[in-house]
């Protein structure tokens, strides 16, 4: 693994005008909270103070974390400040969050590599993940994220299954029965209407919105 470089203290600087935290400083600099922690510690600012005792936030004072005008009453990620990396977002539910960049169009609900998007007709999920192209699942920038379909997933970048369950779904041991299919299926507003419109199922009153597309 590289060493990681030395941060000079113009550039923290910089990133301390553009942020709120030391957090957010991270992702706009791209490095690690240790490596940004030890470099801010090293270099003090004009009251005496180092840059680390300076920009640290740990009450997220005037950062905007949610808003709340989602149509199922539920807070929700302030997508923009995710994004632009002035919320942490390592206590925010992944799922909602790529539900809210589909939603807000930060990302098309289509593989970027082969332009996959069809939905399975059942529940009309989508076989897509999000994935983070320098392996740091709390960097949401745009340049960091893309959509990838499971064939390009793991022809780019690794393994969709696990050897176990590989052998499972191969396993030829006969299925004996035993109970019933659960056709009880977690679907959003949108997905209801287009299976309404194909006839299929009825919606359950607790369903969750955020179920639009499949992740692990």
């Amino acid at each position: 693994m590289p060493k990681a470089r030395p941060l000079k203290k113009e550039e923290i600087i910089a990133a301390m005008a553009k942020t709120k935290s030391v957090r957010s400083a991270c992702r706009y600099l791209n490095c690690s909270y240790q490596h940004l922690k030890k470099w801010m510690k090293f270099y003090e600012g004009d009251n005496g103070q180092s840059l680390f005792e300076q920009h640290k936030n740990p009450a997220g004072k005037g950062i905007p974390k949610f808003t709340n005008n989602s149509p199922w009453k539920r807070k929700e990620p302030a997508i923009l400040d995710i994004v632009e990396g002035r919320v942490d977002p390592s206590h925010l539910n992944p799922q909602k969050v790529k539900y809210k960049l589909i939603e807000a169009g930060y990302l098309k609900e289509e593989c970027s590599t082969c332009g996959f998007h069809e939905r399975r007709v059942i529940d009309y999920k989508m076989p897509l993940i999000m994935h983070f192209k320098n392996g740091n699942k709390q960097h949401y920038t745009l340049n960091n994220l893309q959509m990838l379909c499971y064939n390009c997933y793991f022809l780019y970048v690794n393994s969709i299954f696990t050897e176990k369950e590989l052998t499972n779904m191969e396993d030829h041991v006969p299925h004996n029965g035993g109970g019933e299919i659960n056709t009880k299926l977690e679907i959003d507003d949108y997905t209801q209407k287009r299976l309404d419109d194909l006839g299929i199922f009825g919606k359950d009153d607790t369903d969750s919105p955020y179920d639009l597309v499949s992740y692990r």
